[in-house]
C-alpha cells in the first residue's frame, strides 16, 4: 500500500470534518442539558465550542486553513470561555498557516501537547480482519447501556504504552460525550468475544471522509484482535459507503497508533495543543 501523502489541501479537508465532528457534538450537549451555558462559534473555517463543563469536546478545532483569526474573533472566544469558567484549548496541525503559532504565542497561549492524525486511503474493500471467537457488529440502541459501561470502563484504564493524554475525564463526562457523539450521528459498534461484550467502537461518515472517532477493549479481553477486528470493520463499512478516506486521532508513541499503523494508516501530521488560561 502507497503510503498517503498529506498537504496543506488534505490536511484541510480533515480539519473542517473535525470541526463540524466538533461542532455536532457540542450542539447535542446543548439539547441533553437545556442549558443557557455553552456556544459553537465558527471561527477562521473551524470552530470554538463549550459543551459542558470539563467536556472533551470544549475545544477550538479546524482553524489555520482558511485565514488568520483576527484580534476581535479571538477577543469574543475568550470572553465566551471565560464566561463559562474554562480555558481555551486549541488543537492546531502543524500544517496549518504558521501565523496562528505566533498570534497564539503572543496572546499567552502555552504549548502542552500533541497529537497524531494518521489516515488510509480507500480504494477498495479493505476485508475485514476476523480474530478467533471475535464477532463485530454494529450496536443497537438494546444495547447501548451495557455498550456505554464497556467503552468508558475500558478508556479510564488505557495502555501506558506511548506519550500520555495531558487531560484526564471523571467517568460521567466520557458517558456524557458517548452520548452526545451518539445523537450528533456516530455510529457504533460492539465486539463481542466467546459471547461477551468485549469493547466498542464509533466511526463518523461525512463528506467522503470515515472518521474513526474511538475504540475500547474491556482489559481482561486486550491482546486478543479485538481492535484490529473493530478498525477493520469500520474500514470495509466506510469503502462500502463510498469514503475514500479514513482518518483516526491516537497520542504519539501510544499502542492505538501502533494498531493502526500495522491495519496501512500512515501518519499525516501532528497538531499542537495550546491551551490559555482565562
Amino acid at each position: 500500500m502507497t503510503p498517503l501523502f498529506c498537504g496543506t489541501g488534505l490536511a484541510g479537508r480533515i480539519e473542517r470534518a473535525e470541526a463540524q465532528l466538533i461542532a455536532a457534538c457540542g450542539r447535542a450537549a446543548h439539547r441533553r442539558t437545556g442549558a443557557k451555558v455553552g456556544f459553537v462559534i465558527p471561527v477562521a473555517g473551524g470552530v470554538a465550542g463549550f459543551a459542558e463543563p470539563d467536556s472533551p469536546f470544549n475545544k477550538v478545532a479546524g482553524i489555520g486553513f482558511d485565514g488568520v483569526p483576527g484580534t476581535a474573533e479571538l477577543d469574543r472566544i475568550e470572553r465566551a470561555f471565560a464566561a463559562c469558567d474554562s480555558p481555551v484549548q486549541v488543537e492546531l496541525a502543524h500544517l496549518a498557516d504558521p501565523a496562528i503559532v505566533a498570534l497564539l504565542t503572543g496572546r499567552g497561549y502555552r504549548l502542552v501537547s500533541f497529537e497524531n492524525v494518521l489516515g488510509r486511503a480507500l480504494d477498495g474493500d479493505p476485508g475485514r480482519v476476523v480474530a478467533p471467537g471475535v464477532e463485530v457488529r454494529p450496536s443497537g440502541d438494546d444495547e447501548f447501556e451495557r455498550w456505554l459501561d464497556v467503552v468508558v470502563d475500558a478508556s479510564l484504564h488505557e495502555d501506558a504504552q506511548g506519550v500520555p493524554w495531558h487531560e484526564e475525564f471523571p467517568r460521567h463526562i466520557l458517558e456524557n460525550a458517548e452520548r452526545d457523539a451518539t445523537a450528533a450521528g456516530v455510529t457504533r459498534y460492539a465486539a463481542v468475544r466467546d459471547g461477551v461484550l468485549a469493547g466498542g467502537a464509533t466511526i463518523r461518515m461525512a463528506g467522503g471522509i470515515a472518521q474513526l472517532t474511538g475504540a475500547a477493549t474491556a482489559v481482561e479481553h486486550r491482546r486478543r484482535g479485538i481492535q484490529t477486528a473493530l478498525t477493520s470493520a469500520r474500514l470495509s463499512d466506510a469503502a462500502h459507503a463510498g469514503c475514500d478516506l479514513a482518518v483516526v486521532t491516537t497520542q504519539p508513541g501510544s499502542k492505538s497508533q501502533q494498531n493502526v499503523q500495522r491495519q496501512g494508516f500512515t501518519l499525516l501530521y501532528t497538531r499542537a495543543i495550546l491551551v490559555k488560561q482565562t
